[in-house]
C-alpha cells in the first residue's frame, strides 16, 4: 500500500505530464483548472504542489531538463575513455530524442514556450552554465564542443521549421561524432 509521500510523488508527475501536454496545445497561459483536470486532480491540488503558475512552469523546465541530462548519462560509453566523451553522449542522446520525431516536435515546442518565462529564464541560463562547466572538462578544445553541441541542438530546432525524416537526420549525428573525436581547435 503506498504512503503519502509515493502518493504525491505520483500526482506530482501526472500534474507534470498534464501541464506539459496543456501547454503544449493551449500555450504557457492554459488554465489551472485544465491542467488538474488533466492530472485528475483540483485545482486546489495542483496549487498545493505548485503554489504558482511560475514554480509549475520551473517545475515543468525542471523535469525536461532532467529527462534530457539523464539520457546524456545513458548515452555514455563506458568503453570510450577519449577526449569528448561526454560530447558524444550529448550529441547521441538529442538525436536519439530526435527519432521520437512528433515527441520530439512537442518537447522542443513546449520547452521554448517554458523556457522564456519569467523566473525560468534564470533556471535555464543556470543549467546552460552547468553544461557549459561539464563541457569545458571534456578534454575538446571550447569551441569544438560549441560547434558539436549547438549544432546538435540546431537540429533539435530544426524540427520546428521542417518536416525532415528523423532518420535523415543520422549522417549529421555522424559527421558531429567525428568532429568530437579530434580534441584540438576546428580551425588552425
Amino acid at each position: 500500500m503506498p504512503g503519502p509521500r509515493r502518493d504525491a510523488a505520483r500526482t506530482r508527475a501526472r500534474l507534470l505530464e498534464a501541464a506539459g501536454s496543456a501547454i503544449s496545445q493551449h500555450g504557457v497561459n492554459v488554465s489551472l483548472d485544465l491542467i488538474a483536470r488533466g492530472a485528475g486532480v483540483s485545482k486546489g491540488g495542483l496549487l498545493h504542489h505548485f503554489p504558482t503558475r511560475e514554480e509549475l512552469l520551473v517545475a515543468v523546465m525542471r523535469q525536461l531538463l532532467a529527462d534530457f541530462d539523464a539520457a546524456v548519462e545513458d548515452a555514455l560509453d563506458d568503453a570510450d575513455d577519449q577526449p569528448g566523451r561526454l560530447t558524444r553522449a550529448y550529441v547521441n542522446a538529442v538525436f536519439a530524442d530526435l527519432a521520437d520525431g512528433d515527441r520530439a516536435r512537442e518537447k522542443v515546442t513546449l520547452m521554448g514556450m517554458v523556457g522564456s518565462s519569467p523566473g525560468v529564464e534564470e533556471f535555464v541560463r543556470l543549467d546552460d552554465e552547468q553544461w557549459q562547466a561539464r563541457l569545458a572538462q571534456d578534454g575538446l578544445d571550447p569551441m569544438r564542443a560549441d560547434v558539436v553541441t549547438k549544432a546538435a541542438d540546431g537540429a533539435t530546432g530544426s524540427l520546428l521549421w521542417s518536416r525532415t525524416d528523423p532518420a535523415a537526420y543520422d549522417e549529421l549525428r555522424l559527421t558531429l561524432l567525428a568532429l568530437s573525436r579530434e580534441p584540438g581547435p576546428l580551425l588552425p
